[in-house]
């Protein structure tokens, strides 16, 4: 079993889309067993109803002590494996190092387009509809030092229309996340546990 720790911000779609996903027996060796945030947020409430374990590392308290506490807790609950769904805080050098091929994040643009500092949320689907892009998505990266910049695993693409909004954008892409997510992680913690088998 691959221990898979979720980060979160918000609401959470993309985490029940994972707690749905492993409940169905889909996510094959990994197995969510930490949901952590870095502020009180809908995601908690849904590791709450899934009992999985929860906590809240307050970003405003720990300003950049935050990933030094991050990692004492994964440390603590013998996590294999991150995934951040929607976790809006800066991760420091040394922690991504750490986690390097074991730490994955989804993005609601097909990168390299449409990332870096600052962008995420409606952010992204503005900027896809002043570019001009034909088409948007959503990305499955290794999380690296560089704001979604690591290595790319998975994309789903999406048609972008003319009566685009950003608002319209996004709710056709949510579903295309739900689904890329999910396997992506699968095929990681596939990955991990073979590496861990073979020593």
């Amino acid at each position: 079993m691959v221990r898979l720790a979720v980060l979160v911000s918000g609401g959470g779609t993309n985490l029940q889309s994972i707690l749905d996903s492993a409940s169905a027996g889909h996510l094959g060796s990994a197995s969510p067993v930490l949901v952590a945030a870095d502020r009180n947020c809908g995601g908690i409430d849904r590791a709450d109803r899934a009992g999985i374990e929860s906590v809240v590392l307050d970003r405003r308290v720990l300003k950049r002590n935050l990933s030094t506490e991050l990692q004492s807790v994964l440390d603590a609950h013998g996590i294999d494996m991150v995934a951040l769904a929607g976790w809006l805080s800066i991760l420091d050098r040394e922690f991504t190092r750490v986690w390097d091929g074991r730490i994955i994040n989804i993005h609601p643009s097909l990168l390299p387009r449409h990332g870096g500092p600052g962008m995420y949320g409606e952010r992204v689907h503005k900027a896809v509809l002043e570019s001009g892009d034909h088409w948007s998505g959503c990305s499955v990266h290794f999380v690296t030092e560089e704001v979604d910049g690591g290595e790319i695993l998975g994309q789903e693409r999406v048609k972008v229309l003319t009566e685009d909004t950003p608002e319209t954008l996004a709710a056709r892409i949510l579903p295309k996340e739900h689904i890329l997510y999910p396997r992506m992680i699968a095929e990681l913690a596939a990955k991990l546990a073979k590496r861990s088998i073979d020593g």
